[in-house]
């Protein structure tokens, strides 16, 4: 979409070749401003290029540094090689790296045999480094003086440096023949020094903070935090001075961390760039993957109320009471690994917390949990009685084996109450006393069959389970809720530490991993406590 208040000037000039209002507008405008305005899907590539053009080339690179990367690789594969050779001369050292990683190998091996042999050798020092490294984002335009200069010599040297530097208010103090960092001269401090002070008295050498060009760029982020620093110098193994880490470079880092952990929390594979320019296969492919593996986890749950389906025929209110539950373990254990997440991340808490976070979550488990289980004992006391048991008309024909001495009469509603234990038809012995109504006017027939009487109930006998008091049945809600929401809450908060510790990304404990886990288990559970306080 074009900018709404430039987009349509902009247009006015192609429409009239104006070169002097081209010129103006790229010129004169934020650079941010004239990007947003040239990139989308408002002008061709060519339109871009025809506007840039009328420009100086450092202020077309200036531009063209904010253009997003996907556009910069759209732009560069439609200009003259020449003229894309010259902008990348002007680029910053970091920026062009990443357009150059980008771009199609044969184009990128076309440019760089038109670029300059310093800019090349520059490059090619700058991609030696892996994606994620501080080496990666770093530039190696930083202000750099000798340590044997007075104060009034290095501001001379200095204001010959700052059109070409990133930026100057930190001078790095190098040893020139082996490029080992002295120390670090702020421009603030070789202001007011005296001009013929030599800057070996005002450069800071202790305490000095620096990364390691092989470090990951999320400790840049976590340097630049702590510190509140404008940039932070960037060493080799062996102490040398390779480059610097700007802030607005960390900014973007930090973003794009932030957007790829919400991504992972989300169960989402992470992806870079505009959603909606995406490949769609991408994307799903990226989502498609997670929620097969969790689809394929959540199936156990089918095998764990198998293994209870003797109590969900017996009292047919525990099935309704299962999303309840499911419900409670996931948002107790995502809320859980979204705060343990983010406290790793801020610094917060580091693995060896471990126990103290594990007694704090064990507390709030429980506090949780008993606030939620007493809605619940509510809840299930409250459920109607025809709900508390099984009411069921059979198809077949079914038996009953009871020993010949017992009584077995109907009631006054011409039911027959079979006691706990008693095997009827193929099936286990039921589990709660149990009332056999026949169809009316018919009676069980009957077959002895030594000590044993076989009763035979006829097709559309009715089965009913005794009916489960209203307190009673509550009180299994409220104690599965609340184990439910502690057991959640203890394994959200205890596999961010885990994933820590092993070395992975504790963003990979996402929402629905953990609920995907607490819900096989939770289900587990509360057919587990069920079973104990109701057969």
């Amino acid at each position: 979409m074009a900018h709404a208040l430039f987009g349509p000037e902009v247009r006015m000039m192609l429409l009239d070749k104006n070169p002097a209002s081209m010129k103006a507008f790229v010129e004169t405008l934020n650079p941010m401003t004239v990007a947003e305005t040239l990139s989308g899907d408002a002008f061709t590539v060519e339109e871009v290029w025809e506007v840039l053009g009328k420009a100086e080339p450092r202020e077309q690179a200036k531009v063209f540094e904010f253009f997003p990367i996907d556009f910069q690789v759209t732009m560069a594969k439609g200009a003259g090689r020449p003229q894309m050779a010259r902008l990348i001369e002007l680029m910053s050292h970091d920026d062009r790296v990443d357009l150059l990683r980008r771009l199609p190998a044969q184009v990128s091996e076309a440019l760089l045999r038109l670029v300059d042999e310093a800019d090349r050798r520059d490059i090619a020092s700058l991609s030696r480094y892996g994606e994620n490294t501080v080496g990666a984002i770093m530039t190696s335009d930083y202000a750099w003086l000798p340590a044997d200069l007075t104060a009034k010599q290095a501001i001379e040297r200095l204001r010959a440096q700052a059109p070409d530097r990133e930026t100057i208010y930190y001078v790095y103090i190098v040893d020139e023949p082996t490029r080992r960092m002295l120390g670090i001269l702020t421009l603030r401090a070789l202001v007011l020094a005296d001009p013929n002070t030599s800057i070996r008295q005002i450069m800071l050498v202790n305490d000095l903070v620096s990364l390691k060009a092989a470090d990951d760029r999320e400790v840049a982020a976590e340097a630049l935090r702590r510190y509140g620093l404008i940039a932070i110098p960037v060493l080799d193994n062996d102490g040398r001075l390779v480059g610097i880490v700007t802030h607005d470079d960390i900014v973007e880092v930090i973003s794009q961390e932030a957007t790829e952990d919400l991504q992972k929390q989300g169960a989402v594979g992470p992806f870079r760039g505009n959603y909606l320019e995406t490949g769609l296969f991408t994307i799903w492919w990226k989502r498609a993957s997670w929620l097969c593996l969790l689809f394929a986890a959540e199936l156990a749950t089918f095998t764990v109320m198998a293994e209870f389906d003797e109590a969900l025929q017996a009292i047919l209110v525990l099935s309704l009471f299962v999303p309840l539950c499911l419900s409670t373990g996931g948002n107790s254990g995502s809320q859980a690994a979204t705060i343990i997440t983010r406290e790793l991340a801020l610094g917060h808490i580091v693995v060896k917390n471990w126990w103290r976070v594990l007694r704090h979550e064990i507390v709030m488990g429980l506090m949780l949990g008993l606030t939620l289980g007493a809605i619940g004992l509510f809840r299930g006391a409250s459920t109607s009685e025809d709900l508390r048991s099984a009411r069921k008309e059979m198809e077949a024909a079914i038996q009953v084996v009871l020993p010949a001495d017992q009584e077995f009469k109907p009631d006054e509603h011409g039911a027959y109450a079979v006691p706990e234990g008693t095997p009827i038809a193929a099936r286990e012995p039921v589990k709660r006393r149990t009332h056999i109504t026949p169809p009316k006017g018919m009676t069980p027939e009957r077959i002895e069959r030594g000590e044993e009487v076989v009763y035979t109930f006829p097709p559309t006998t009715e089965t009913q389970t005794e009916t489960v008091g209203r307190w009673r049945f509550g009180l299994v809600i409220c104690i599965a809720v609340s184990f439910i929401c502690l057991w959640g809450t203890l394994i959200g908060s205890m596999l961010p530490l885990i994933f820590h510790q092993i070395g992975a990304d504790p963003a990979l404990a996402s929402s629905p991993f953990v609920a995907t886990f607490v819900d096989v288990t939770g289900i587990a559970a509360y057919f587990t406590i069920a079973t104990m306080l109701l057969f």
